[in-house]
């Protein structure tokens, strides 16, 4: 089996992460109600009408090989939110994390960080890599202070990196761990959800 081209499943206290499935459209369109996430103008989740479209598109980039699609479960379940293995690079053993939304309810809780933990395990530990990378808009401030409260560094900014639906440009705010940084981070990551983390 190419790990590398396989949606994995993982599970720890607060959060169970599965391969993402078609059947999780209903689902998916009701954690993003929680708090209307698709009116957030700097975030890409999509719209109630407009689910069946991001997962052709969830799944045609996993089909390419760039990407692996995941739901985000919490511990009774319920499915509340998304997350992706993203812009797949076997070969020089890099991967972003990233598309990444949560239901409003669980935003600021332990979910976001066991999430992030259980996916940087797996991508350092089981594929190997040396770098993870994180990239967020420019303008996502509660974002772009969660990433860095993970441990990653900011590496730099991509201007005018991507257009918007809107028109406008997103300057690109790139973040990453190193193999070499991973055990610091993961020893960081593993003491904040003991201590009622609430980023």
């Amino acid at each position: 089996m190419n790990l590398w081209s396989t949606p994995p499943s993982l599970a720890g206290t607060h959060v169970r992460i599965d391969p993402l499935r078609r059947e999780d459209a209903d689902a998916l369109r009701a954690a993003a109600a929680d708090g209307e996430l698709w009116s957030l103008w700097y975030t890409s989740v999509p719209a109630p009408d407009g689910m069946e479209a991001w997962l052709d598109e969830a799944f045609a980039r996993q089909d390419a090989g760039r990407d692996l699609a995941l739901a985000v479960r919490d511990a009774r379940g319920t499915l509340v939110g998304s997350t992706r293995l993203c812009n797949l690079d076997p070969v020089n053993r890099r991967l972003e994390i990233g598309y990444t939304w949560y239901a409003q309810r669980v935003q600021r809780s332990a979910v976001n960080t066991e999430t992030k933990r259980l996916l940087l395990a797996y991508a350092f530990e089981t594929l190997g890599c040396i770098a993870v990378e994180f990239r967020t808009h420019w303008l996502n401030q509660r974002s772009r202070t969660a990433i860095a409260r993970l441990g990653a560094k900011q590496d730099g900014v991509l201007r005018n990196h991507q257009r918007l639906p809107d028109g406008s440009f997103r300057d690109t705010v790139v973040f990453s761990i190193i193999e070499s940084e991973w055990p610091a981070v993961k020893r960081h990551l593993d003491a904040r959800p003991a201590a009622g983390d609430r980023a």
